[in-house]
């Protein structure tokens, strides 16, 4: 049987958009600060040889220098500003959650609500500082190192340092005013702008790869499928849930009696979204990002890191398995769902799940539920990830067309479409409670109301 609000959401029109005027701010709110974004990637940072980067650029697009710039938004390919994109606070951000899993003040921190959220952010974001300055300045020397800049020396690190780590900063500043103001997670939705402000580049240059012989029409048709077959299933998998039923008991209030009644939890197949994949991605390309431009002339360990790690090796696809899968499971019971306090939260409402005991035993049935399900969940981010990975480096197809930029871009349209519909809804809501108020007896409005005496 539908309830209410689902069938309130159903019959939702989305021409009430334009009635609904907080939505429509938010909107216009976060295209701005996206399109902010997409400038800033142009804008190029002092001293680079643009002939030489484009040539290296050239050579370097189907290695980890493309998937370094598909990060970014081709920021990096440009030298743009904002060329280390928002990775340092991702990596940031993965640092300090699992110190707050593993150190017992941060832990404490982290319970003590908004003033506890508020201090680790504020350590997340000198974490993020930390990161980008080493970055920035290992990415400077690398650059000298291939002949890419005009002037080395002093003055080319210390304006490339200030320039990238102050591109970094307004990219992080940028996402938390979208989260706060706007519409949709603020990181997830740059990362989802700079893939596809980059895919009608990718589309051109592999149409025409076809047109010259390079790549066979049968290689062709079989990516157009892949991709289709891809979103398909990131759709069906992220719509999937596994519904975990809760009774609430019989309750009195005063002299009435309700009769208790049935809903349920539902737990989502892949709890985590899109997360482990851009965590396990970043942290790929952490050591990476310098090497790519030093050439020839990097240590024999980032060279091995370059030969052994590049898309489409043995070890990077390993590595990468073993990291969606952990941060699949380690954000799923840090951030995303937490048993314990899913458990707390049904004995506060007298709820209890048929069979089970409220409190531990709740918890530790919580627990077993979604360990087995996420055996699924992350299974699934892995095999999204990295079959056409596997396939995109055996026959040269762009990144744009692999695992991880499908299931970024899918996941992240699907939550800002359902936070949208969240919005209309509550909008919706809003008109309904504000049409009874205004209504008296007999259908005439009022323009006052009297207070209630009890």
């Amino acid at each position: 049987m539908v309830s209410a609000v689902e069938s309130m959401a159903a019959n939702t029109s989305w021409s009430a958009l334009g009635k609904a005027t907080d939505l429509r701010n938010r909107i216009f709110f976060t295209l701005g600060l996206l399109i902010v974004y997409r400038l800033g990637t142009f804008i190029p940072v002092p001293g680079i040889d643009g002939v030489a980067l484009r040539e290296f650029m050239d050579q370097a697009g189907q290695g980890i220098g493309g998937m370094v710039s598909m990060f970014t938004g081709g920021a990096l390919g440009r030298m743009g500003i904002f060329a280390l994109g928002i990775m340092p606070y991702i990596s940031a951000s993965i640092i300090v959650q699992l110190l707050t899993s593993m150190v017992p003040s941060l832990e404490q921190l982290k319970k003590e609500g908004e003033q506890g959220r508020k201090k680790i952010n504020q350590y997340t974001r000198y974490g993020t500082v930390l990161l980008a300055t080493l970055q920035a300045y290992g990415l400077a020397i690398s650059l000298e190192a291939g002949d890419i800049v005009t002037d080395p020396g002093w003055y080319f690190r210390i304006s490339c340092l200030i320039t990238l780590v102050g591109g970094t900063m307004f990219l992080m500043w940028l996402g938390e005013q979208i989260t706060a103001r706007g519409i949709g997670n603020g990181i997830s939705l740059i990362i989802f702008v700079g893939i596809i402000a980059e895919v009608p580049a990718a589309l051109v240059q592999f149409f025409e790869s076809g047109r010259s012989g390079a790549i066979s029409p049968a290689i062709i048709i079989g990516v157009i499928v892949m991709v289709i077959a891809t979103i398909t299933f990131v759709v069906f998998m992220e719509r999937a849930l596994r519904k975990i039923h809760i009774q609430y008991p019989r309750r009195q209030v005063g002299m009435k009696v309700y009769d208790g009644g049935s809903s349920h939890l539902p737990v989502k197949v892949n709890p985590s979204g899109v997360i482990p994949a851009i965590f396990a991605s970043s942290l790929l390309l952490l050591p990476v990002t310098i090497s790519t431009f030093s050439g020839n002339s990097t240590s024999p360990i980032m060279s091995w890191l370059l030969a052994n790690f590049g898309p489409g090796q043995p070890l990077y696809l390993g590595f990468f398995t073993l990291m969606i899968v952990f941060f699949a499971y380690f954000y799923t019971f840090n951030v995303s769902f937490k048993p314990e306090d899913v458990a707390e939260n049904l004995k506060n409402q007298n709820g209890f799940i048929p069979g089970i005991r409220p409190g531990k035993k709740t918890e530790e049935y919580l627990e077993y539920v979604v360990n087995r399900i996420l055996v699924l969940g992350s299974g699934y981010l892995a095999l999204v990830c990295l079959l056409p990975e596997i396939l995109r480096g055996e026959f040269a197809i762009p990144f744009y067309f692999g695992g991880t930029s499908v299931l970024i871009v899918v996941s992240v349209t699907m939550d800002t479409m359902e936070r949208v519909q969240s919005h209309l809804l509550a909008h919706q809501y809003e008109g309904l409670i504000e049409k009874s108020q205004l209504r008296g007896k007999g259908g005439k409005r009022k323009t006052k109301r009297s207070p209630v005496r009890r």
